[in-house]
């Protein structure tokens, strides 16, 4: 057996390649519950009644889908000039701890900022953050031809534990009775709440915006192209003109900061202050989000509210009913090997010898 290109990539078979992923995980997902014994209708249908059944079950799942929203949103952007961002996770914790040392420990410095001020401040803070994580791995790529895979992956391990030090440390809420946690941010600098009575925030609306704004990045801007181009052939882009080390630098800057918005953005619409467990893994999910998308900063929306009514509707479900909430992990992972199966097999075909 042998995987020969296909002299013409066929559009609809990369459009169709993530619905396919779709059915074929929810065909595990049955797998699993026949398995635990669990009627299949009831299962699922207990999982979409939680995920979209009322108010506050829709609110919860958008809720969930925002830091998906922006870490898929880093990843796609990276992953568009080929450069494997795998260090979300850790660019998130930065963005989140220079929001709370910006928005949390701003009242003991004695510099006094209006809050029309400090709040933006705080976002740039965050953004910059998770830029400057990344640029390390992004230079010694683009200078040295170190594998990004392996920085930006080791990297996530030191600022997880750079964040249990401070988090012990000199960013420790005194009042947290030895929990360790930051403090919290101002009340002023927190996001206002989208339904009363939710955890749904505006970081809804800046999740979109910036999905949008991302989309006309790539379709209307110089720049747009030149990662598009670097993405498909660098050697050829530079041949043609294309500045490849500073389009990767600055691919690089901008998907580091989306990612440092995720953690500012959940610090300042869910929790008030860092905790170590303050995300189950959005850095990692976003390079889920971003290939069921196809890499389409509008479809990492619509694969981010997917993603995150699987996750909270399993937790529903399994109060319910005898299935362990494992499943939605299960099948998060199964949809993001469909969706990298059915992008090969639309570029290439299989021929038998």
């Amino acid at each position: 057996m042998r995987l020969e290109k296909r002299t013409h990539t066929s559009t609809t078979a990369l459009l169709l390649a993530p619905f396919g992923a779709v059915a074929f995980t929810l065909l595990v997902g049955t797998l699993l519950v026949l398995w635990a014994g669990a009627p299949v209708g009831q299962t699922f249908a207990l999982l979409v009644k939680g995920a979209l059944g009322s108010t506050f079950a829709l609110s919860e799942t958008l809720t969930r889908a925002i830091p998906l929203a922006l870490t898929g949103l880093a990843a796609t952007v990276a992953f568009k000039a080929r450069l494997f961002n795998i260090g979300a996770e850790g660019q998130l914790y930065a963005g989140a701890l220079a929001a709370v040392a910006v928005g949390g420990l701003h009242g003991g410095t004695g510099l006094e900022w209006p809050i029309w001020a400090l709040f933006p401040l705080m976002m740039a803070a965050a953004a910059l953050a998770g830029a400057l994580l990344l640029l390390g791995p992004a230079l010694l790529k683009t200078r040295l031809g170190v594998d990004e895979v392996v920085t930006t992956l080791l990297l996530n391990f030191i600022v997880l534990l750079g964040t249990s030090a401070l988090l012990d440390g000199v960013m420790k809420d005194p009042t947290a009775m030895g929990w360790p946690q930051s403090v919290g941010l101002q009340s002023e600098m927190e996001l206002t709440k989208l339904i009363a009575q939710t955890r749904l925030h505006t970081g809804l609306l800046w999740a979109m915006a910036l999905a949008i704004a991302l989309w006309l990045l790539f379709k209307y801007t110089v720049l747009g192209f030149d990662i598009r181009a670097v993405g498909a052939n660098a050697r050829a882009a530079a041949f043609a003109g294309v500045p490849v080390t500073r389009t990767v630098v600055l691919v690089a800057m901008l998907s580091g900061a989306l990612a440092g918005l995720a953690g500012a953005i959940e610090v300042a619409g869910r929790t008030g202050y860092v905790t170590l467990d303050m995300s189950p893994g959005y850095g990692y999910s976003g390079i889920v989000i971003a290939m069921l998308a196809g890499l389409h900063p509008l479809g990492v929306l619509a694969a981010s509210v997917f993603v995150a009514g699987v996750l909270v509707g399993a937790d529903s479900m399994s109060r319910a009913i005898n299935v362990p909430t494992y499943m939605a992990d299960v099948m998060v992972a199964t949809a993001l090997l469909s969706v990298l199966v059915g992008g090969l097999l639309a570029q290439y075909r299989v021929r038998w010898r």
